[in-house]
């Protein structure tokens, strides 16, 4: 494989209330996972809050660093990792990401499978997900294998603990330099 391009894993810690009542059970430093496709991550996407006052309102997201839920949370801690990939993973990825973008509307949080996780058994319901089951399966099916469990079984910290990953940053989002 020749890697022409990345695709960015943006992993934070908000330090809101379900951020920590998650930390609390995982003991893992970041919670929430997003997917971008360049370095500035003005294309970011996840599952999560659609409105940043209500963390029950949960569905497919595209974020933004700079508005939305994060300038509610300007404490927000934050790793990003970089994962090369070929011009046709990347393409694969944004044909699956587009499935998401046009029936955003139908797409729900996977709240139950968060209690999957913690039992270990998959809970998997068409059209919910949660963040990091959301960036898993778009990997996943793009042809990108990173780990060898379902992507309704990956946190938040496998992608930090995956070896395939390269780190490019961390600390406070609101400090984040792409051209550093």
């Amino acid at each position: 494989m020749v890697a022409d391009q990345s695709v960015f894993i943006l992993l934070t810690n908000t330090g809101t209330f379900l951020t920590r009542v998650i930390k609390s059970y995982t003991r893992a430093p970041y919670n929430h996972a997003s997917i971008s496709f360049n370095r500035k991550l003005s294309e970011l996407y996840s599952f999560g809050r659609k409105t940043p006052n209500n963390p029950l309102d949960g569905g497919f997201v595209k974020e933004d660093i700079k508005t939305g839920t994060y300038s509610r949370f300007p404490n927000t801690t934050c790793v990003i990792y970089e994962l090369q990939v070929t011009d046709r993973e990347v393409e694969k990825m944004k044909r699956v990401l587009h499935v998401f973008i046009r029936s955003r509307q139908k797409y729900m949080y996977n709240l139950l499978g968060l209690i999957g996780i913690a039992l270990k058994e998959p809970v998997e319901f068409s059209n919910s997900y949660f963040c990091s089951q959301f960036v898993a399966e778009i990997l996943q099916r793009s042809g990108i294998k990173i780990w060898n469990k379902l992507p309704a079984l990956v946190t938040p910290d496998d992608f930090r603990q995956s070896g395939r990953f390269h780190l490019i940053y961390e600390g406070k989002l609101s400090e984040y330099d792409p051209q550093a």
